[in-house]
């Protein structure tokens, strides 16, 4: 896979007359990640997608896709697509029919159309509703039908505005595991305000906020599973003096029967110490998690930014 981003936005201003949609906005995607993009209401994710697009000029800045600068839609045929938020199918025909349709404007042959059709209808959970009228269809499974359109042809960059709108926790599910089939053979960026699914899904986020860039990296680098533990204990005396004494450049703080673990070393290598301190007192661990989480770090960065 080529070393080239996937996606570079460089200084990138967008105004609607007084108002500040995009403000200096500057990121990189690397090719090949499940990217979640995210922040509240008005943040400038739509509008980011828009410009990325092609559907509105940046007020100044510059958008590099793929490497090939901005959109082009003669360049990149085939190479990038797009599932806008509102996105409408036609009710008329079947997932089947207009996945073909659309293959076959995208350059395929008959017999090629068909398997992609097929392929995606399998990938997207819908292979037992082909030849169902799209007027029929459940919202989910209309969703995994416009979802399955922005993927045809296996593009190499895809942005999935809002992909999970709408879809009860099970359709979520199962949309996430299939989009997770495709990371490291193409770049998705996915926005969404389901950060509980984009967590399970991601290994990559882009945040924002009033128009700016807030975070950006890994998933655990954004979310510190490799530097912090936090453990729910049995009662007990907990081991804190001797805990500081085995690890003294580790930080260690208690609230209650819950304790938090954090260091810039080997988290796993502090992590086997910690168990053994813990099981010569008789406390037993009785749940844990690894860094921060996803929603709890976009509150912090977004309550940050909004104070300044």
């Amino acid at each position: 896979m080529s070393d080239t981003p996937a996606l570079v936005l460089k200084n990138v201003t967008k105004k609607y007359g007084t108002h500040l949609a995009l403000d200096n906005l500057s990121l990189t995607i690397p090719r090949g990640v499940i990217c979640g993009f995210i922040g509240p209401n008005g943040a400038g994710k739509t509008t980011a997608f828009s410009v990325i697009s092609g559907f509105v000029q940046p007020s100044s800045g510059s958008v590099n896709i793929l490497g090939t600068g901005a959109f082009d839609p003669y360049i990149l045929k085939g190479r990038f697509g797009v599932l806008p938020q509102d996105a409408e199918l036609s009710d008329r025909h079947t997932p089947f029919e207009l996945l073909v349709h659309l293959a076959r404007l995208d350059g395929m042959s008959v017999a090629p159309a068909r398997d992609e059709a097929n392929r995606l209808l399998s990938l997207v959970r819908l292979r037992d509703r082909p030849n169902d009228r799209i007027s029929g269809l459940s919202h989910g499974m209309r969703r995994r039908v416009a979802v399955a359109s922005a993927l045809l042809g296996s593009p190499e960059l895809v942005l999935l505005d809002e992909p999970m709108a709408g879809l009860d926790p099970v359709q979520a599910a199962s949309l996430r595991d299939s989009l997770k089939q495709l990371a490291g053979v193409q770049t998705l960026v996915v926005s969404s305000h389901n950060l509980y699914e984009l967590e399970r899904l991601c290994d990559w986020v882009v945040m924002l906020d009033a128009g700016r860039l807030i975070a950006e990296g890994s998933m655990s680098e954004v979310t510190g599973e490799s530097e912090r533990l936090e453990w729910e204990l049995s009662p007990g005396d907990v081991p804190l003096d001797a805990l500081r004494i085995a690890l003294p450049e580790d930080v260690f703080n208690q609230e209650g029967q819950v304790l938090s673990h954090s260091t810039s070393a080997n988290l796993d290598e502090s992590t086997i110490v910690v168990m053994r301190l813990l099981a010569e007192s008789n406390i037993a661990i009785r749940g844990l998690r690894r860094g921060v989480g996803l929603e709890e770090r976009f509150i912090r960065e977004t309550h940050a930014h909004g104070a300044t």
